[in-house]
């Protein structure tokens, strides 16, 4: 699990694992905001940093979605 020391600049693994958890909030009925303020709040990323590893996750079809 990610460590909150981790927000600065999270490392790869760190950001697959933060987006693993965007994915799944959102799966159970959160909505992308609410899953956006969740690893804010958990990992102590600013509001720029969790959008761009979404994209990130996104393009890269990092598991839930892909089998990166």
């Amino acid at each position: 699990m990610l460590q909150p020391q981790e927000q600065n600049d999270p490392s790869d693994l760190s950001r697959r694992e933060i987006f693993r958890l965007l994915v799944l909030a959102q799966d159970y009925a959160m909505s992308v905001p609410e899953s956006r303020q969740l690893v804010c709040h958990r990992f102590g990323l600013t509001e720029n940093q969790v959008p761009a590893i979404e994209l990130e996750g996104l393009e890269g079809r990092w598991p839930p979605l892909g089998t990166d």
